[in-house]
């Protein structure tokens, strides 16, 4: 059992972080905070902006920064992007300042939610299959170095996997303070 103030959700785009996140945080009296909207609010720009502008190593310099300056604080859910794992110096800060779990979903569900997505720069692309399994390949051992537990949300409507995950965290996850 890993004792934290925070609970860190990672996880592959589309798994369902932020909606998850949001039935979660009122559950256990938790901030939720988005890390990528979070990114654009001090920004000013979207993320979609930040990549034309910026490209993504911009945009991960700025994600970097905005971790370090969340996580600073206590009583949060934090979503953050399907990237944020790949800087070491995010997974360290991750797993030293919450409860992490890693939300996993299927390639085809990834692609039926993200069906209609138009604003992930990532997969603005026609191959957007072969984008999320490229994502996957190099994310996935990344996902499970920092996580604390491993959800799957396959099959699950947004209600169901938050039930089930409280489930799994009501024994799992004891909420440590001052960290």
């Amino acid at each position: 059992m890993n004792p934290a103030a925070n609970l860190i959700l990672v996880g592959p785009t589309g798994a369902g972080k932020s909606c998850i996140g949001r039935h979660l945080a009122g559950q256990y009296g938790l901030r939720l905070i988005d890390a990528d909207e979070a990114i654009e609010q001090r920004a000013g720009a979207s993320v979609a902006a930040i990549f034309e502008a910026e490209g993504e190593a911009g945009f991960r310099a700025r994600e970097r920064a905005a971790l370090a300056e969340l996580l600073v604080e206590e009583g949060l859910l934090l979503a953050t992007g399907g990237g944020a794992v790949l800087d070491p110096d995010n997974r360290q800060l991750l797993r030293a300042r919450g409860f992490v779990v890693h939300l996993d979903v299927s390639r085809s569900q990834q692609l039926e939610r993200l069906a209609d997505d138009t604003g992930r720069p990532l997969l603005q692309r026609e191959d957007r299959d072969a984008v999320l399994d490229a994502m996957a390949i190099q994310r996935a051992p990344l996902y499970a170095e920092v996580a604390d537990l491993r959800f799957d949300t396959d099959g699950l409507g947004i209600a169901d996997a938050a039930a089930q995950l409280a489930g799994h965290l009501d024994r799992q996850w004891q909420r440590g303070d001052s960290l």
